[in-house]
């Protein structure tokens, strides 16, 4: 119940009370006083049958007293009643607009500040405190991303200093096989290390707003293509079958190498998070107004506790698989803001654990038509679009 409701309950309540209470006293006011003046006037010689008033007098004061009150305070009751209605919802209006200014604020947008009343009452200094917390909030998320940027930074020249020496002595001939596993081990963590800090240096400078997107065509159904050729290499070694189901012709203007890096951090993603002897299917099809592309596993299920946090950074699901499965969490992390970032949307949706399907859907906004020929077999130009 909101509090609008609650108050107008309360307001009809009080108002419902206050009637019956003046109903009360002017019935006692106008009927009962002056009868009672009127018995103690009469001659205390008359006869019983003559003291007393008339009983049709009595009826008819009685009816005009409730005539009074439905013609004269009914009404004023429902006046009161609308008006009390009218001003509490005046007066709850600024509660009403703040709720949805602080509904809409999120990482992005905490330096807009929320507009204050002006009236110098308490949803104004609220308002005013709001402002003041979300300052501080958006200072504690900039030094966040300064540090993160700043930290990734410095970890790339030592990174590199390390690799070229362990490529150094990885071309010693003399050196041991036992030794050579270890280095190549190691320079396989240095490998994954530097993957993450790559990562994070680009979805800090994200956040920032520092990463500038080429805008210029892109014929999106090659690069499904290409990204099935990579798939598939990465696919032969774990056993999984990699298949594209469908590739219509798709014409987007964009930034060819987020896009790219985009599908291979999808089909990356199906591939290790997949079962033995698995599936994975890719589909690049018109619907609508969108580009729908659409990636599916056999790999386990997710919870939908691990369904709304996929996109989390860091976050790689079930803990039990976090050893066997190669990664650090940022992929699908990386993958949403590319599609943000060129006007579209993505959503991961999954059966229940244990025996499902996993999909990645893509949706990016459609346009004009291209003019460029399609391949033999493939639709006509005016089914493309572009963005």
């Amino acid at each position: 119940m909101t509090i609008r409701t609650r108050l107008t309950l309360w307001y009809a309540g009080m108002m419902f009370a206050t009637l019956l209470a003046m109903g009360a006293l002017s019935y006692r006011q106008l009927v009962v006083e002056p009868r009672q003046e009127r018995e103690k006037k009469q001659a205390p010689s008359l006869p019983d049958q003559v003291k007393g008033a008339n009983p049709a007098d009595l009826e008819t004061e009685d009816d005009d007293l409730l005539g009074i009150l439905l013609g004269c305070g009914l009404p004023a009751g429902l006046l009161a009643l609308v008006g009390g209605w009218w001003l509490t919802r005046r007066a709850l209006a600024p509660v009403t607009a703040l709720t949805q200014a602080v509904e809409q604020m999120h990482e992005r947008n905490l330096g807009e500040p929320l507009l204050r009343p002006g009236s110098g009452d308490e949803l104004d200094r609220l308002t005013e405190v709001f402002n003041a917390m979300t300052a501080r909030l958006q200072q504690s998320f900039q030094r966040i991303r300064e540090f993160t940027l700043h930290a990734s930074h410095e970890l790339k020249t030592p990174l590199t200093v390390m690799r070229g020496e362990i490529d150094t002595l990885l071309q010693d001939p003399s050196l041991a096989p036992a030794h050579r596993e270890r280095l190549l081990g190691q320079l396989d963590e240095l490998d994954r290390l530097a993957h993450i800090v790559d990562g994070l240096t680009l979805l800090t400078k994200a956040d920032a707003g520092q990463v500038q997107l080429a805008r210029e065509p892109v014929r999106l159904d090659d690069l499904v293509r290409d990204a099935l050729a990579d798939a598939e290499i990465l696919a032969r070694p774990r056993g999984v079958r990699v298949e594209l189901v469908a590739c219509e012709p798709v014409e987007v203007s964009g930034d060819r190498h987020r896009l790219r890096q985009l599908l291979l951090n999808l089909t990356d993603n199906a591939i290790k998070y997949n079962q033995p002897q698995g599936e994975v299917t890719l589909a690049l099809r018109r619907a609508g107004g969108a580009a729908e592309l659409v990636i599916t596993n056999t790999g386990p299920g997710l919870t939908p506790e691990q369904q709304a946090r996929v996109f989390d950074r860091f976050f790689r699901g079930d803990s039990s698989h976090n050893t066997a499965v190669e990664g650090c969490g940022l992929g699908l992390s990386i993958a949403q803001w590319v599609v943000q970032a060129h006007g579209g949307e993505i959503d991961v949706a999954s059966g229940p654990p244990g025996d499902s399907l996993v999909t990645a859907r893509v949706r990016l906004p459609c346009g004009l038509p291209t003019r460029t020929r399609p391949p033999v077999g493939a639709s006509s130009p005016g089914d493309r679009c572009s963005i």
